[in-house]
């Protein structure tokens, strides 16, 4: 029989204290009046979980669109929960880590999670830098890659983590080649509630071919006549979802992401997409760069290279690989990237600092 929301495993603890429906009541209370910043997140969250809505009111990231404030199925957030657990073997009594802000959806359903599967869930702070016990072992976390790249050093007792609010940088790929736990990349939006789909980056065995996006149990994929992603998972969402995200599907149960349609450049009647050049320039530029484009009489749209970072000279072989029409017709230089809360670079504010 399906969990619903208005009940909670009897297993669940929170900071190692399990607490019942009235219990949690109190505990939201408590961190609302006297919490830490991120506690008083954390009991916004529960007083609005133990209400008597069937929904919950979420802000959107706008991967589907402008950014606009929805209603969530609580029934469809437990579906998500109960996705998650099963694909990733999570058994009542697990240790799992909150180090998300709860304002956020993934940090939500880290708490719903924990709720529905009876984890034993610790709470910390969602700083850069995390305040993890090393003392203590962990089946289950989920960070941004900004916080995973600043704590490897800490996250060797960490069995599973996912990565998602951000692009994974080939850099940060490479360097948890060789630490303990399994990193998996996620996809997925607030509409989806949290991911639909997550792709493996380390701890491959020899057979393992080249990791794309894996779908969770439920989700059917296709795509539109832009190529963009299409979703249909009756149990997280009644409707279909139509993203902005190009891809390309291997199979019924994988694919590829190649971009944004809205960063896509249309030079000379050619689209490029500019995600695809920089996974290409990535392992010939140190500093953090990112490709866009600006208006050109000839071609419509030229493409650009924006380095974060002081002026200097890029060599033309950095450019080796890329088809002519995907090298830069101009490079520009900014002391520092315009950046969302996760780490995100936000293109369209950088770029209109450009001189």
């Amino acid at each position: 029989m399906t969990p619903t929301f208005d009940k909670v495993h009897n297993h669940f603890q929170l900071n190692g204290i399990h607490y019942n429906r009235e219990g949690l009541k109190e505990v939201a209370y408590s961190f609302i009046k006297e919490g830490d910043d991120f506690e008083i997140a954390i009991g916004e969250f529960l007083a609005d979980w133990l209400d008597s809505n069937e929904t919950l009111t979420v802000q959107t990231s706008g991967s589907t669109g402008t950014p606009k404030t929805i209603g969530v199925s609580k029934q469809a957030m437990v579906h998500s929960a109960l996705t998650t657990g099963n694909f990733f073997e999570l058994q009542p009594k697990d240790r799992a880590l909150l180090c998300l802000p709860a304002g956020t959806i993934a940090g939500k359903m880290m708490l719903i999670r924990a709720l529905m599967l009876g984890l034993h869930l610790d709470s910390i702070p969602p700083k850069k830098i995390l305040e993890i016990n090393p003392r203590k072992t962990y089946q289950f976390a989920a960070m941004i890659p900004m916080q995973l790249q600043k704590n490897l050093a800490k996250v060797a007792k960490i069995k599973t983590i996912i990565v998602g609010g951000a692009p994974v940088s080939k850099d940060l790929k490479k360097i948890i080649q060789t630490i303990k736990p399994t990193v998996y990349e996620t996809y997925g939006m607030t509409e989806t509630v949290s991911h639909i789909a997550v792709k493996q980056l380390n701890n491959f065995s020899e057979e393992t071919p080249k990791p794309y996006f894996q779908v969770l149990p439920g989700v059917i994929i296709s795509q539109d006549n832009r190529e963009c992603l299409v979703i249909d998972a009756k149990n997280i969402s009644e409707a279909i979802i139509v993203t902005n995200d190009v891809v390309k599907i291997q199979d019924k149960s994988t694919f590829e992401w190649l971009g944004r349609i809205d960063h896509v450049i249309n030079s000379g009647g050619v689209k490029v997409h500019p995600e695809v050049i920089e996974n290409t320039l990535t392992a010939h530029l140190d500093d953090r760069f990112f490709i866009a484009s600006q208006p050109d009489n000839e071609l419509g749209e030229r493409v650009i290279l924006v380095i974060e970072g002081e002026e200097k000279t890029i060599k033309q072989d950095v450019f080796t690989g890329l088809q002519k029409h995907e090298i830069p017709k101009d490079i520009f230089f900014v002391n520092h990237f315009q950046e969302t809360h996760s780490g995100k670079i936000q293109r369209k504010k950088t770029l209109a600092s450009i001189k």
